[in-house]
């Protein structure tokens, strides 16, 4: 036995061996290759600081740099029933939810919030794309409607961040009749005179984009996010021709008259305290640091400040 080389070699690199590097403390554009630092990335809402590319960030994180604060409180939203059809294809679908709740930390694929966005009250909704693609399932139409009914009681506008591959496979005819039921939401605001803002965030497809994503006063759109119905690739190998440049991605859109404006998202929260107190009636917000909310006495504030909304008509 050599106890140079089977112990005091071995001794001698793990004390000076170098400590590894965790992998998650850097990111890699997916646009440009450049390697960012994570905490860099996150306080620039996960939009590349070389390119300005828009990588996909969660509701929860996309709240915290929405509201005031980061203070919000969650507005609670009607559980449907588990797996109503038993569907199953190479996993069962409850096994399909208990690994993307595992994944993302979330119950289901919508988060919805009451909070104030520069001293302005709203209610906000936003989908998780990385919880089953977002899929609209029963719980997203309930969460829609639950998001409807707290800005109506409230009197508060409704903003909605979509970002889905459509409707939720594993629930059938009972993910498509979430269209409709949505679209009644939608409604209930129309006749409450209150502003329903969307921004289509990347992607937002299939029965999403034909229900409550297209149904907004305004819409909004980040950055080059794929808006459409059916994917390029479908209509390319449906009409067999090459689709122009660019095609269904929001600045396309946006000259065809389908957006109102593409925003970045680190300008979205100004942009969107604009518009809301603009449909709202309310004078311009006062720029400045301000006080963050109290948590407790948030839920009570709403409407008291906020006159009654203009005629949208």
């Amino acid at each position: 036995m050599n106890w140079i080389t089977n112990y005091v070699r071995p001794r001698i690199n793990s004390i000076f061996s170098r400590r590894e590097v965790p992998e998650n403390l850097w990111h890699k554009c997916d646009e440009c290759g450049t390697m960012l630092f994570h905490r860099e990335l996150a306080e620039n809402q996960n939009v590349c600081t070389q390119c300005g590319h828009h990588m996909a960030i969660t509701p929860r994180d996309r709240f915290g740099h929405l509201f005031d604060g980061g203070v919000f409180t969650e507005v609670d939203v009607p559980a449907p029933k588990d797996d109503p059809l038993q569907f199953r294809d190479q996993k069962k679908y409850p096994d399909r939810m208990k690994a993307a709740q595992k994944k993302t930390g979330e119950k289901e694929a919508m988060l919805v919030a009451a909070g104030e966005i520069g001293r302005t009250p709203v209610i906000a909704a936003a989908q998780d794309f990385s919880f089953m693609g977002g899929s609209m399932g029963m719980y997203v139409g309930n969460a829609i409607i639950a998001a409807a009914q707290e800005a109506v009681k409230l009197k508060r506008p409704l903003i909605l961040f979509s970002a889905a591959g459509g409707a939720r496979m594993q629930e059938g005819i009972l993910s498509l009749m979430q269209m409709p039921r949505t679209t009644v939401a939608v409604e209930m605001l129309k006749e409450a005179n209150l502003p329903y803002i969307v921004v289509l965030t990347h992607p937002t497809t299939g029965g999403v984009t034909a229900s409550y994503a297209m149904l907004g006063d305004v819409h909004i759109s980040e950055p080059n996010a794929l808006i459409c119905f059916a994917g390029p690739r479908v209509i390319e190998q449906t009409i067999r021709e090459k689709l122009p440049e660019g095609f269904q991605r929001a600045e396309y859109l946006l000259d065809h008259g389908m957006l109102d404006r593409v925003t970045k998202r680190t300008e979205m929260r100004d942009e969107l305290i604009t518009i809301v107190r603009m449909l709202m009636g309310l004078p311009p917000a006062i720029k400045g640091d301000l006080p963050a909310p109290d948590p407790t006495s948030e839920a009570d504030a709403p409407a008291e400040t906020a006159p009654e909304p203009q005629d949208q008509k």
